[in-house]
């Protein structure tokens, strides 16, 4: 049994996975969830959520009585639980396999566009913004339909799944090949 500990020690402090040992990973995570919840994989509900939990403190009820804070029950639940599970689990990772750097700006962004901090900071939430605003009416994230819709075979979730993947490679062409080298 021993082995067995060593091994796993051994795969939390490595730097890098393999994509196809994360990949399985999450496969199982979201059959696991089907199971046991009956719920399909996914994060951007949780943040839904967290926004009626936080206007909920300035205006009580109020924020409860939205229509879609009826929906989307400002409450913590098992997708918020997931969402604190992949923060703590990151950091943790980070820890252990020794990568752990806080830093404002990555080394990439400050060979494209320099070490400015307010810049990186206000583009970060930007972009962070849209991402939420557009998983929210595509009533899904990356998780919800990438994973969970294309292993439902939801058309949706496919048509998502491509267009993430569109949308990366025109990015990381932008990133990496306009303003790269």
């Amino acid at each position: 049994m021993d082995w067995l500990l060593t091994g796993l020690m051994d795969a939390l402090m490595m730097q890098r996975w393999s994509p196809y040992v994360a990949g399985a990973g999450i496969g199982v995570l979201s059959w696991l969830t089907f199971l046991l919840c009956n719920k399909a994989l996914g994060c951007s509900t949780a943040f839904a959520r967290t926004a009626g939990m936080i206007e909920a403190l300035f205006t009580g009820e109020r924020a409860r009585a939205r229509a879609y804070y009826q929906r989307f029950e400002p409450k913590v639940e098992w997708q918020w639980m997931l969402v604190a599970g992949v923060v703590i689990g990151a950091f943790i990772s980070a820890q252990l396999s020794g990568v752990w750097e806080p830093r404002w700006v990555p080394d990439r962004w400050a060979e494209a566009f320099g070490e400015l901090i307010t810049l990186r900071l206000i583009v970060a939430f930007i972009g962070g913004t849209i991402l939420g605003l557009g998983a929210r009416w595509a009533n899904g994230c990356t998780s919800g339909h990438g994973i969970s819709g294309t292993m439902q075979l939801a058309v949706s979730g496919w048509v998502a799944s491509i267009c993430f993947f569109a949308s990366g490679t025109v990015a990381a062409f932008l990133i990496y090949g306009v303003f790269g080298q």
